[in-house]
């Protein structure tokens, strides 16, 4: 369904430019963007995966990763076609790159969704798998709806949006995890396709601006990201420019799309870069795609106190009162939480009825 589409305007040369990110594609008519689902037709943008999703799904929100909001409890997933930025290593490739509208296999409107998440008992939908800043008019309609319904709206996103786009666009979100790819530009260049600044423009922006819950992924790559240097200046930023309660997650790499050649994270590479996080000052700081307990645990930075335990994406044990506080000091731990966590539960893959 093509929807049009805003953030754009016309050049004297008859093409129209694509206000949406930082790349602001220039078209000619019948040429698509960078990511494939933003195209001019006929002397306008409209986005052509309006109301089309690659699947949707029932996920525990701790796998997006969010560790401080709403822990336990579930989201409805979903994404689209296509994704403005171009990572060699991207784990959802089939997806990201896909050239294929008819990949898109379930259609719904943003009520609809909404309408789905509610009646499977969800807190919320999560806007993933791609980047959803490229079907924002679609995010944003579907995150009004579930705001009508009392339902929470969460971001899995690079941050790579232009400042319009990314003002109408976080409006709407109640939660965002943002991949900090690297703190290298080349890296970003290179290994993305993208630039590092607007990235971290993004995340200021969420941090100091909004209402919006944010956490922080980096994903680590040996030998492309992962140098003690890079890291202690990542996490010398974030301590100075976000401050010490933004959550980080640092999760492993495993071989996929165009960097099958390179190993896998070794788990003492997650375990060195947490322990820099933590040097720095960084208060919660995790780690992913591995099984590491204490990597998955929150604790009470006052008392010590292990306030969350996680197996995985299952909590075990919950210390925290109905104020997000330590039930043995009374520490608050920042973030959003409820009296009476879920447990989380396995994603389970959900189909959409069109009535």
């Amino acid at each position: 369904m093509e929807h049009e589409a805003r953030y754009w305007h016309t050049l004297e040369d008859g093409r129209i430019q694509c206000d949406l990110c930082p790349r602001e594609c220039r078209l000619r008519p019948g040429q698509r963007g960078f990511c494939f689902v933003r195209a001019n037709e006929d002397g306008r943008l409209v986005l052509t995966t309006y109301g089309r999703s690659s699947g949707f799904c029932v996920d525990p929100i701790e796998k997006k990763p969010l560790n401080h909001f709403l822990p336990g409890a579930t989201v409805l997933s979903f994404g689209t076609a296509g994704c403005n930025l171009g990572c060699k290593f991207c784990q959802n490739w089939d997806i990201s790159t896909s050239r294929e509208m008819d990949r898109l296999a379930d259609q719904a409107s943003p009520v609809e969704i909404a309408a789905a998440a509610a009646s499977q008992g969800c807190a919320g939908v999560a806007y993933t798998y791609n980047d959803p800043v490229i079907f924002a008019e679609y995010a944003i309609d579907t995150a009004i709806a579930c705001h009508q319904r009392g339902l929470v709206n969460v971001a899995v996103t690079a941050g790579y949006v232009n400042p319009e786009a990314r003002a109408d666009f976080f409006a709407v979100m109640d939660a965002a995890n943002v991949d900090l790819k690297g703190f290298n530009d080349t890296f970003y260049q290179q290994v993305t396709g993208a630039r590092l600044q607007p990235v971290l423009d993004t995340i200021r922006y969420l941090v100091h601006e909004t209402a919006v819950w944010v956490e922080l992924t980096t994903l680590l790559i040996p030998g492309h990201n992962d140098a003690t240097s890079e890291l202690r200046a990542m996490c010398g930023w974030v301590a100075e420019e976000l401050g010490l309660d933004v959550p980080m997650h640092f999760s492993a790499f495993h071989p996929d799309h165009r960097m099958r050649h390179i190993p896998a994270t070794p788990s003492r590479t997650l375990s060195r870069a947490r322990t820099i996080a933590m040097e720095a000052g960084i208060r919660y700081v995790y780690t992913g795609n591995v099984y590491d307990p204490e990597g998955g645990t929150t604790f009470c930075p006052t008392c010590a106190t292990p306030v969350i335990r996680r197996d995985r994406y299952v909590i075990d044990s919950y210390a925290l009162d109905d104020h997000g506080c330590c039930t043995v000091c009374g520490t608050r731990i920042p973030g959003r939480f409820n009296a009476h966590s879920g447990s989380g539960r396995r994603r389970m893959p959900h189909r959409i009825t069109i009535h």
